[in-house]
Protein backbone atom coordinates (compact mmCIF):
# COMPACT_ATOMS: atom_id res chain seq x y z
CA UNK A 1 0.00 0.00 0.00
CA UNK A 2 1.60 3.54 -0.97
CA UNK A 3 1.55 6.42 0.83
CA UNK A 4 -1.75 8.36 -0.36
CA UNK A 5 -3.35 5.20 0.22
CA UNK A 6 -2.95 4.93 3.76
CA UNK A 7 -4.64 8.24 3.65
CA UNK A 8 -8.06 6.95 3.14
CA UNK A 9 -6.84 3.23 4.57
CA UNK A 10 -10.08 1.96 5.75
CA UNK A 11 -12.36 3.38 2.85
CA UNK A 12 -9.59 2.00 1.13
CA UNK A 13 -10.07 -1.65 2.15
CA UNK A 14 -13.92 -1.39 1.93
CA UNK A 15 -13.43 -0.96 -1.66
CA UNK A 16 -11.54 -4.14 -1.65
CA UNK A 17 -13.98 -5.71 0.13
CA UNK A 18 -16.85 -4.18 -2.13
CA UNK A 19 -15.39 -5.72 -4.75
CA UNK A 20 -14.88 -8.74 -3.59
CA UNK A 21 -18.13 -9.12 -2.96
CA UNK A 22 -19.83 -7.54 -5.63
CA UNK A 23 -17.68 -10.10 -8.38
CA UNK A 24 -20.29 -13.17 -7.17
CA UNK A 25 -22.42 -14.42 -10.54
CA UNK A 26 -23.62 -18.05 -10.48
CA UNK A 27 -21.44 -18.67 -13.53
CA UNK A 28 -17.79 -19.99 -12.51
CA UNK A 29 -16.09 -18.82 -15.37
CA UNK A 30 -17.11 -14.92 -14.69
CA UNK A 31 -16.26 -15.14 -11.09
CA UNK A 32 -12.64 -17.34 -11.78
CA UNK A 33 -11.79 -14.75 -14.48
CA UNK A 34 -12.95 -11.69 -12.20
CA UNK A 35 -11.30 -12.95 -9.28
CA UNK A 36 -7.66 -13.23 -11.03
CA UNK A 37 -7.64 -9.68 -13.11
CA UNK A 38 -8.99 -7.74 -9.59
CA UNK A 39 -6.02 -10.33 -7.10
CA UNK A 40 -3.35 -8.62 -9.88
CA UNK A 41 -3.69 -5.85 -8.02
CA UNK A 42 -2.51 -3.05 -9.60
CA UNK A 43 -2.19 0.50 -8.31
CA UNK A 44 -6.42 1.32 -7.99
CA UNK A 45 -5.25 5.03 -8.83
CA UNK A 46 -9.11 5.56 -10.57
CA UNK A 47 -11.07 4.32 -7.10
CA UNK A 48 -8.51 6.24 -4.30
CA UNK A 49 -9.19 9.33 -6.53
CA UNK A 50 -12.95 9.45 -5.80
CA UNK A 51 -11.94 8.53 -1.99
CA UNK A 52 -9.98 11.21 -2.07
CA UNK A 53 -12.30 13.76 -4.05
CA UNK A 54 -15.03 13.03 -1.97
CA UNK A 55 -12.50 13.17 1.20
CA UNK A 56 -11.13 16.18 0.62
CA UNK A 57 -14.51 18.38 -0.71
CA UNK A 58 -16.27 17.02 2.82
CA UNK A 59 -18.31 13.93 2.17
CA UNK A 60 -19.93 12.31 5.28
CA UNK A 61 -21.66 9.52 3.71
CA UNK A 62 -20.76 5.87 2.72
CA UNK A 63 -21.60 6.23 -0.92
CA UNK A 64 -18.29 6.76 -1.77
CA UNK A 65 -17.29 3.55 -1.72
CA UNK A 66 -19.13 1.93 -3.79
CA UNK A 67 -18.53 4.47 -6.28
CA UNK A 68 -14.60 3.96 -5.80
CA UNK A 69 -16.02 -0.16 -6.61
CA UNK A 70 -17.69 0.97 -9.62
CA UNK A 71 -15.26 2.93 -11.35
CA UNK A 72 -12.63 -0.08 -10.32
CA UNK A 73 -14.91 -2.10 -12.50
CA UNK A 74 -15.02 -0.15 -15.52
CA UNK A 75 -11.24 0.33 -15.49
CA UNK A 76 -11.03 -3.66 -15.31
CA UNK A 77 -13.52 -4.48 -17.88
CA UNK A 78 -11.57 -1.78 -20.57
CA UNK A 79 -8.38 -3.81 -19.24
CA UNK A 80 -9.95 -6.66 -20.01
CA UNK A 81 -11.19 -5.33 -23.83
CA UNK A 82 -7.94 -3.48 -24.60
CA UNK A 83 -5.71 -6.62 -24.24
CA UNK A 84 -8.10 -8.53 -26.37
CA UNK A 85 -7.87 -5.78 -29.35
CA UNK A 86 -3.84 -5.21 -28.65
CA UNK A 87 -3.36 -9.14 -28.01
CA UNK A 88 -1.65 -8.47 -25.15
CA UNK A 89 -0.05 -11.59 -23.03
CA UNK A 90 1.04 -10.04 -20.17
CA UNK A 91 -0.05 -7.55 -17.65
CA UNK A 92 0.75 -6.63 -14.00
CA UNK A 93 3.60 -9.05 -14.33
CA UNK A 94 1.59 -11.99 -15.15
CA UNK A 95 -0.38 -13.56 -17.91
CA UNK A 96 -3.37 -11.50 -19.32
CA UNK A 97 -6.66 -13.00 -19.24
CA UNK A 98 -7.31 -13.36 -22.79
CA UNK A 99 -3.83 -15.63 -22.94
CA UNK A 100 -4.99 -17.90 -20.25
CA UNK A 101 -8.50 -18.41 -21.52
CA UNK A 102 -9.06 -16.70 -24.43
CA UNK A 103 -10.19 -13.55 -26.42
CA UNK A 104 -14.33 -14.84 -25.85
CA UNK A 105 -14.10 -15.01 -22.10
CA UNK A 106 -12.24 -11.96 -21.87
CA UNK A 107 -14.44 -9.87 -24.07
CA UNK A 108 -17.93 -11.00 -22.13
CA UNK A 109 -16.17 -11.18 -18.46
CA UNK A 110 -15.46 -7.14 -19.47
CA UNK A 111 -18.81 -6.88 -20.47
CA UNK A 112 -20.29 -8.66 -17.21
CA UNK A 113 -17.88 -5.73 -15.47
CA UNK A 114 -19.17 -3.20 -17.31
CA UNK A 115 -23.16 -4.42 -16.65
CA UNK A 116 -22.32 -4.45 -12.61
CA UNK A 117 -21.00 -1.27 -12.39
CA UNK A 118 -23.89 -0.01 -13.53
CA UNK A 119 -26.38 -1.74 -11.50
CA UNK A 120 -24.25 -0.57 -8.80
CA UNK A 121 -24.62 3.12 -10.11
CA UNK A 122 -28.36 2.59 -10.06
CA UNK A 123 -28.28 1.64 -6.06
CA UNK A 124 -26.10 5.07 -6.04
CA UNK A 125 -29.39 6.67 -7.27
CA UNK A 126 -27.64 9.98 -8.61
CA UNK A 127 -28.50 11.03 -12.30
CA UNK A 128 -25.48 13.40 -12.45
CA UNK A 129 -22.84 11.01 -11.27
CA UNK A 130 -25.09 8.67 -13.44
CA UNK A 131 -24.54 11.01 -16.74
CA UNK A 132 -20.61 11.84 -16.17
CA UNK A 133 -20.23 7.83 -16.21
CA UNK A 134 -22.59 6.96 -19.06
CA UNK A 135 -20.46 10.14 -20.88
CA UNK A 136 -17.49 8.81 -19.78
CA UNK A 137 -17.43 5.21 -21.01
CA UNK A 138 -18.93 6.73 -24.11
CA UNK A 139 -15.63 8.57 -24.38
CA UNK A 140 -13.42 5.93 -23.52
CA UNK A 141 -14.65 3.69 -26.30
CA UNK A 142 -14.40 6.63 -29.15
CA UNK A 143 -10.71 7.09 -27.89
CA UNK A 144 -9.79 3.20 -28.16
CA UNK A 145 -11.55 3.17 -31.83
CA UNK A 146 -9.39 6.41 -32.34
CA UNK A 147 -6.46 4.88 -31.35
CA UNK A 148 -7.15 1.61 -33.30
CA UNK A 149 -7.36 3.40 -36.48
CA UNK A 150 -4.00 5.60 -35.68
CA UNK A 151 -2.25 2.06 -35.45
CA UNK A 152 0.44 2.18 -37.93
CA UNK A 153 0.05 5.94 -38.67
CA UNK A 154 3.17 7.78 -37.83
CA UNK A 155 1.31 10.71 -39.99
CA UNK A 156 -0.84 12.00 -36.91
CA UNK A 157 -0.41 15.36 -34.93
CA UNK A 158 0.65 15.51 -31.60
CA UNK A 159 -2.91 16.91 -31.06
CA UNK A 160 -4.25 13.75 -32.65
CA UNK A 161 -2.04 12.11 -30.00
CA UNK A 162 -3.62 14.01 -27.13
CA UNK A 163 -7.14 13.37 -27.88
CA UNK A 164 -6.67 9.55 -28.16
CA UNK A 165 -4.86 9.55 -24.38
CA UNK A 166 -7.54 11.87 -23.13
CA UNK A 167 -10.36 10.07 -23.94
CA UNK A 168 -8.70 6.80 -23.39
CA UNK A 169 -7.19 7.28 -20.06
CA UNK A 170 -7.57 10.37 -18.40
CA UNK A 171 -11.41 10.54 -19.12
CA UNK A 172 -11.77 8.25 -16.15
CA UNK A 173 -9.13 9.55 -14.14
CA UNK A 174 -11.67 13.17 -14.45
CA UNK A 175 -14.54 11.27 -13.99
CA UNK A 176 -13.15 9.46 -10.52
CA UNK A 177 -12.52 13.31 -8.93
CA UNK A 178 -15.64 14.61 -10.83
CA UNK A 179 -18.00 12.16 -9.16
CA UNK A 180 -16.13 12.46 -5.90
CA UNK A 181 -16.65 15.91 -5.97
CA UNK A 182 -20.06 15.88 -6.93
CA UNK A 183 -20.73 13.06 -4.41
CA UNK A 184 -19.73 15.78 -1.73
CA UNK A 185 -20.08 18.77 -2.21
CA UNK A 186 -22.90 21.65 -3.97
CA UNK A 187 -19.83 24.51 -4.35
CA UNK A 188 -19.18 23.94 -8.43
CA UNK A 189 -15.78 25.33 -8.09
CA UNK A 190 -14.57 22.63 -5.94
CA UNK A 191 -16.75 20.36 -8.82
CA UNK A 192 -14.87 21.85 -11.31
CA UNK A 193 -11.43 21.94 -9.74
CA UNK A 194 -11.85 17.97 -9.08
CA UNK A 195 -12.53 17.34 -12.20
CA UNK A 196 -9.65 19.33 -14.31
CA UNK A 197 -7.44 17.80 -11.27
CA UNK A 198 -8.25 14.42 -12.74
CA UNK A 199 -8.26 15.19 -15.83
CA UNK A 200 -4.54 16.52 -15.74
CA UNK A 201 -3.43 13.54 -13.99
CA UNK A 202 -4.80 11.22 -16.53
CA UNK A 203 -2.59 12.84 -19.22
CA UNK A 204 0.62 13.46 -16.79
CA UNK A 205 0.19 9.42 -16.40
CA UNK A 206 -0.29 8.53 -19.82
CA UNK A 207 2.33 10.34 -21.16
CA UNK A 208 4.93 8.91 -18.38
CA UNK A 209 3.35 5.15 -19.28
CA UNK A 210 4.24 6.29 -23.07
CA UNK A 211 7.80 7.04 -22.15
CA UNK A 212 8.48 4.21 -20.13
CA UNK A 213 7.92 1.92 -22.69
CA UNK A 214 10.69 3.07 -24.15
CA UNK A 215 12.90 3.18 -20.82
CA UNK A 216 11.61 0.80 -18.49
CA UNK A 217 12.03 -2.88 -17.89
CA UNK A 218 9.23 -5.27 -17.99
CA UNK A 219 10.01 -6.85 -14.26
CA UNK A 220 9.13 -3.49 -13.18
CA UNK A 221 6.23 -2.25 -15.45
CA UNK A 222 4.64 -5.59 -15.44
CA UNK A 223 4.17 -5.82 -18.99
CA UNK A 224 6.75 -6.16 -21.98
CA UNK A 225 8.78 -3.56 -23.06
CA UNK A 226 8.12 -2.12 -26.53
CA UNK A 227 4.49 -3.20 -26.30
CA UNK A 228 3.82 -0.06 -28.00
CA UNK A 229 5.65 -0.35 -31.12
CA UNK A 230 5.05 -3.69 -31.55
CA UNK A 231 1.14 -2.40 -31.90
CA UNK A 232 2.12 -0.02 -34.43
CA UNK A 233 1.09 3.08 -31.69
CA UNK A 234 2.42 6.54 -32.94
CA UNK A 235 2.87 7.63 -29.36
CA UNK A 236 4.78 10.97 -27.76
CA UNK A 237 8.37 9.53 -27.61
CA UNK A 238 7.99 8.26 -31.34
CA UNK A 239 6.37 11.55 -32.72
CA UNK A 240 8.77 13.99 -31.11
CA UNK A 241 11.41 11.45 -32.00
CA UNK A 242 10.50 12.12 -35.88
CA UNK A 243 9.97 15.65 -35.69
CA UNK A 244 13.66 16.34 -33.58
CA UNK A 245 16.00 13.99 -35.41
CA UNK A 246 17.62 14.14 -38.57
CA UNK A 247 16.06 12.45 -41.91
CA UNK A 248 17.16 9.27 -41.37
CA UNK A 249 16.23 9.03 -37.83
CA UNK A 250 12.95 10.20 -38.83
CA UNK A 251 12.57 7.09 -41.59
CA UNK A 252 13.61 4.69 -39.06
CA UNK A 253 10.72 5.72 -36.96
CA UNK A 254 8.34 5.80 -39.60
CA UNK A 255 9.20 2.08 -40.83
CA UNK A 256 8.91 0.67 -37.64
CA UNK A 257 5.74 1.98 -36.51
CA UNK A 258 4.76 1.37 -39.92
CA UNK A 259 5.30 -2.88 -39.60
CA UNK A 260 4.58 -2.33 -35.92
CA UNK A 261 7.24 -4.76 -35.30
CA UNK A 262 9.98 -5.62 -32.43
CA UNK A 263 12.81 -6.21 -34.75
CA UNK A 264 13.97 -2.25 -34.40
CA UNK A 265 13.24 -1.65 -31.14
CA UNK A 266 16.93 -1.53 -29.86
CA UNK A 267 17.03 0.90 -32.79
CA UNK A 268 14.09 3.21 -32.16
CA UNK A 269 14.80 3.33 -27.69
CA UNK A 270 18.35 4.74 -29.29
CA UNK A 271 17.03 6.77 -31.29
CA UNK A 272 14.36 8.06 -28.86
CA UNK A 273 16.76 8.86 -26.31
CA UNK A 274 19.54 10.71 -28.63
CA UNK A 275 17.17 13.10 -29.90
CA UNK A 276 15.59 14.11 -26.97
CA UNK A 277 12.19 12.79 -27.81
CA UNK A 278 11.86 11.13 -23.96
CA UNK A 279 12.57 14.47 -22.33
CA UNK A 280 10.40 16.72 -24.54
CA UNK A 281 7.61 13.96 -23.23
CA UNK A 282 8.33 14.37 -19.35
CA UNK A 283 8.45 17.63 -19.70
CA UNK A 284 4.99 17.71 -21.22
CA UNK A 285 3.73 15.42 -18.25
CA UNK A 286 5.15 17.96 -15.95
CA UNK A 287 2.88 20.85 -17.09
CA UNK A 288 0.36 18.70 -16.42
CA UNK A 289 1.80 17.70 -13.32
CA UNK A 290 1.90 21.61 -12.77
CA UNK A 291 -1.75 22.04 -14.16
CA UNK A 292 -3.09 19.53 -11.52
CA UNK A 293 -1.62 20.83 -8.77
CA UNK A 294 -3.08 24.52 -9.26
CA UNK A 295 -6.37 22.99 -9.11
CA UNK A 296 -6.00 22.48 -5.16
CA UNK A 297 -6.17 25.73 -4.22
CA UNK A 298 -10.02 25.83 -4.45
CA UNK A 299 -10.46 22.74 -1.91
CA UNK A 300 -10.82 23.47 1.41
CA UNK A 301 -7.70 23.02 3.46
CA UNK A 302 -7.15 19.79 4.95
CA UNK A 303 -4.35 17.30 5.16
CA UNK A 304 -5.97 15.18 2.49
CA UNK A 305 -4.39 18.37 0.34
CA UNK A 306 -0.42 16.94 0.36
CA UNK A 307 -1.96 13.29 -0.40
CA UNK A 308 -3.37 14.83 -3.57
CA UNK A 309 -0.17 16.85 -4.36
CA UNK A 310 1.98 13.71 -3.75
CA UNK A 311 -0.23 11.85 -6.02
CA UNK A 312 0.36 13.54 -8.46
CA UNK A 313 4.26 13.98 -8.07
CA UNK A 314 3.92 10.03 -8.23
CA UNK A 315 2.30 9.56 -10.88
CA UNK A 316 5.82 11.48 -12.64
CA UNK A 317 8.11 10.19 -10.66
CA UNK A 318 7.39 6.46 -10.84
CA UNK A 319 9.00 3.69 -12.84
CA UNK A 320 5.96 1.32 -13.24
Amino acid sequence: MLPFHRAVESDFLAVNDLIINQLHSDVGLVENIGQYIVDAGGKRLRPLLVLLAANACGYQGKRHVELAAIIEFIHTATLLHDDVVDTSDMRRGRATANARWGNAPSVLVGDFLYSRAFQMLVAIGDMEIMSILADTTNLISEGEVQQLINAGNPDISEADYFEVIRKKTAQLFEAAAQAGAVLATENSQQREAMKLYGRHLGLAFQLVDDALDYQGNAEELGKNVGDDLAEGKPTLPLLAAMRLGNDQQAATIREAIKEAQLDKLEQVVEIVKQTGALDYTMEKAQQQVDTAKQQLSQLPDSPLLKTLEELVNFSIARTY
